[in-house]
């Protein structure tokens, strides 16, 4: 059972088209239907390092540019430093009394580096700030921070402007003729200017020079030192200052993890969403396709040869508590490609009927908002602000098939998952009439299942073989089952593909 950890042999098709295996799937209870990352909306529930396990706000971690201001890793392997004590000569020596002066300095476990090898003094505190190269670039990095900071603001005061001056009127004074400027004169407020939009400051161009500096004359004389000098990585870790040797080298401060919850975006319900203590590993939600579709392992196959019918042997795992029936059909590719294009046409029929819907509201909506007192409706501000769920569609499988299953005629059953019948072997009696020349051997929730493999005739030695089918199992929705007091059972359907290996010559 190598293949675990190893290459991807067996893959389940997921909604959109793509193959995944099954531990990297997801299966969301509401829509009943498998679900990858990209069918999935991301977002990020807290920051926290992994090292302190201390939870940082977003603002702050924004701030800090999502990095811990304690721990830091080691520049040379990027592992985490630790702080090591370092003891010197008592204050006066001539007092007998006098404690003996501590240091700390900051040294790595794996590779033995240590803040002393770049010349970092030590520091009197375990906890100290420890120093830090400056950036020498730092001015001109702020200047386009700031320069992009006023090109935001100015694209959200835009946005507002233009977002009042959508009605015919702008306020009550404008539609009676009198503006704001009259009615301050009048009552004898000075008049106040109308704040303009402030214009982002143009940032000076970078400037290339042809003069650079001249390479040191010992460069083609001098033996070279790899040892000395840095490798991509570790410049790339530090991009601010890439240091060339090994002695410009500083520690790092620890990058920060998050926790994100997963959502599903065609019902928009919790798929998988975490603690939110950094210390605890368990989940809120957690809806994995692990623990409700039944898991497929490839066992043995005999020898491959084009044209020849081998015998395959697979396991099917049942990992719910309900019980439930396994039947295998032919892998029909093109019936998906005709749902793919159907769902296309779909897509375009909604999004005219959409787009008209919309328009008619928006008609309706004119003479309401010429009657009223200058304000829009708040319909209007729901169809402006509200935003279309991002949905993934469906597309075809591309995987090509060069080997025949034959798909048996019978079907079998798996009994629920029990976690004693691991250690109990008079439970394995389960009174099940299995087709002996589908079920081999079973045991639990296990059924060990021969099916029958022919590669193409046109294959030659060396060529991967890959075969499919399709499976049905009876899934048990127990959602329902709080409201009515009884669970529904319907047939889902799985898309399976196997690499079974290379092609052999022939006896």
């Amino acid at each position: 059972m190598s293949y675990i950890t190893g290459p991807e042999i067996v893959k389940y098709a997921c909604t959109c088209g793509l193959l995944k295996p099954l531990p990297e799937l997801y299966f969301c209870r509401h829509c009943s239907q498998i679900r990858c990352s990209f069918c999935l909306c991301h977002a990020v529930d807290s920051f926290f390092c992994g090292k302190c396990s201390e939870n940082i706000p977003s603002a702050e971690a924004r701030h800090k540019k999502n990095r811990c201001a304690n721990c830091v890793i080691c520049p040379s392997c990027q592992q985490e430093l630790s702080t090591r004590v370092a003891s010197k000569g008592p204050i006066n020596p001539d007092d007998a009394k006098s404690a003996v002066k501590k240091s700390y300095y900051l040294s790595c476990h794996f590779c033995h580096w240590t803040s002393r090898d770049v010349g970092i003094p030590d520091q009197p505190s375990a906890t100290g700030c420890w120093p830090e190269r400056e950036n020498v670039h730092i001015n001109r990095l702020q200047e386009v921070l700031d320069v992009y900071q006023d090109i935001m603001l100015s694209q959200q005061q835009q946005k507002e402007n233009s977002k009042k001056k959508r009605g015919k009127f702008v306020s009550y004074t404008d539609r009676t003729g009198v503006t704001a400027s009259a009615l301050r004169r009048r009552i004898g407020i000075p008049d106040i200017p109308h704040a303009k939009i402030k214009k982002p400051k143009p940032l000076d161009p970078a400037i290339a020079k042809s003069e650079v500096e001249e390479l040191p004359e010992d460069i083609f004389t001098e033996p070279l030192k790899l040892m000395e000098i840095t490798t991509i990585d570790q410049r790339l870790m530090q991009p601010e200052s890439q240091p060339l040797t090994v002695d410009k080298l500083f520690p790092i401060h620890k990058q920060l993890t998050i926790k994100r919850s997963l959502r599903c975006r065609t019902c928009e319900h919790n798929v998988c969403k975490p603690e939110y203590n950094p210390t605890s590993v368990k989940f809120k939600i957690q809806l994995f396709a692990y623990y409700y579709i039944p898991e497929i392992r490839f066992v043995t196959v005999e020898p491959l040869r084009a044209g020849q019918t081998s015998e395959l042997i697979i396991k099917f795992t049942n990992p719910t508590q309900h019980q439930t029936t396994i039947t295998i059909f032919d892998l029909d590719l093109e019936e998906q490609e005709k749902y793919v294009e159907e769902q296309k046409l779909f897509d375009i029929i909604d999004n005219f009927e959409q787009a008209m819907s919309l328009e008619e509201k928006q008609q309706l909506s004119l003479p309401s908002l010429v009657m009223s007192s200058g304000s829009q409706p708040s319909s209007m501000y729901s169809l402006q602000s509200r935003q279309p769920s991002v949905i993934v569609k469906p597309r075809k499988i591309n995987q090509a098939v060069n080997c025949n299953v034959a798909i048996p005629e019978s079907t079998f059953i798996l009994p629920p998952r029990d976690d004693a019948a691991e250690y109990d072997d008079s439970s394995d009696v389960h009174n099940i009439e299995d087709d002996p020349k589908l079920v081999k051997w079973r045991k639990s929730n296990k059924a060990f299942i021969k099916l029958a493999v022919t590669p193409a005739a046109d294959l030659k030695i060396d060529d991967e073989v890959v075969c499919g089918f399709t499976m049905q199992h009876i899934y048990t929705n127990v959602i329902p089952a709080i409201v009515e007091n009884m669970p529904h059972k319907y047939d889902h359907k799985v898309r399976v593909f196997f690499r079974l290996g290379k092609i052999v010559g022939s006896e």
